[in-house]
């Protein structure tokens, strides 16, 4: 790494503590030199560093650029070392991850944007992802021969977005099936998890998971038609933070999609329970009553015929939807 990064890192991992630029220099083996002019690099650059006379440098709580030093300090030493790539701006970070996929990334290889300029969801929409405003991140995940649940992934992250929420911030979001996240009525968050496919072995090569959550972003910068749609966390949070602990979610689940827990989780923070929802079953728009979520994370619905179904994918629309 470079100096300004090996700074960066000592000052992620001691946030909230000055540190003497002799301290610096000696813990990195720099002179006080290169970390004056590693610090000035690193403030450039956007990272709100204090600096005072007789105490050093300091990065500041509120400070909340994303950076690869801020993810791997906030990881669990078993995750420390994944490759991290942070970008000013990008197309979407599932495309990146994508590339990144193709050419050999290894398991838990993760990309986060600052911006998003073609962020995407589900069937094609777009996912707007304002600078600085929310976090926009995937991972790379490698599944394992013969992986016969798929699906699942999807089940892990929203479990991981929602239980880092509650973590950091002590909020209640709740999950509305299969990939939104939703928080006072109104989304914060959108999963899109997508496969890359082997072309000999035409089986599942990686699968990239991509979590967007609104964090910080105001009604009258959205968009007209998603002001009464799209909210956000409303509060100050660390992305860096936020970004790792959803990160170590995903990873931790990936490992045992199966286990009784994951969706057991799913389930108590589901908002569709008993709930009428819409959904359309080849050219027919149908009408349903949830009933309850299979252990392989299938909707469980009760149409007005009274004909039981199990829906594993699609859109279903809430019909009678209130705040949670």
């Amino acid at each position: 790494m470079s100096t300004r990064n090996d700074v960066l890192a000592v000052l992620e991992n001691e946030r909230g503590r000055f540190l003497s630029g002799q301290e610096l220099a000696e813990t990195l083996g720099v002179s006080r030199q290169a970390v004056w002019k590693a610090v000035r690099g690193l403030k450039d650059s956007g990272h709100n560093i204090l600096a005072v006379t007789n105490k050093g440098y300091k990065l500041d709580e509120g400070s909340d650029l994303l950076s690869a030093e801020g993810l791997r300090a906030n990881l669990p030493q078993k995750y420390k070392d994944l490759p991290i790539t942070v970008l000013s701006v990008t197309d979407s970070t599932n495309t990146q991850a994508k590339k990144l996929a193709a050419d050999k990334a290894p398991h838990g290889t993760l990309i986060l944007a600052e911006e998003q300029t073609a962020g995407r969801g589900r069937s094609g929409k777009s996912f707007f992802s304002p600078r600085s405003e929310g976090l926009y991140m995937s991972v790379v995940l490698k599944p394992r021969a013969g992986m016969d649940s798929p699906q699942m992934i999807t089940v892990a992250a929203a479990v991981a977005v929602c239980g880092a929420i509650e973590k950091l911030m002590g909020l209640e979001p709740r999950i509305k099936w299969v990939n939104d996240v939703y928080l006072n009525g109104k989304k914060i968050c959108g999963i899109l998890s997508e496969a890359v496919t082997d072309f000999e072995s035409g089986g599942i090569e990686s699968i990239i998971v991509g979590v967007g959550v609104d964090c910080t972003i105001k009604q009258e910068s959205l968009p007209t038609e998603l002001r009464s749609i799209v909210g956000s966390l409303g509060g100050a949070v660390s992305r860096s933070r936020l970004a790792a602990f959803i990160a170590e979610g995903i990873l931790d689940s990936f490992s045992n999609l199966k286990s009784e827990k994951l969706m057991d989780e799913y389930r108590k923070r589901s908002l569709m329970q008993g709930k009428k929802i819409t959904f359309t079953r080849g050219n027919e728009s149908l009408c349903a009553e949830v009933t309850g979520i299979s252990d392989s994370g299938a909707l469980l619905v009760r149409l007005e015929n009274g004909e039981n179904a199990a829906l594993t994918s699609g859109e279903v629309t809430l019909t009678d939807f209130q705040k949670e």
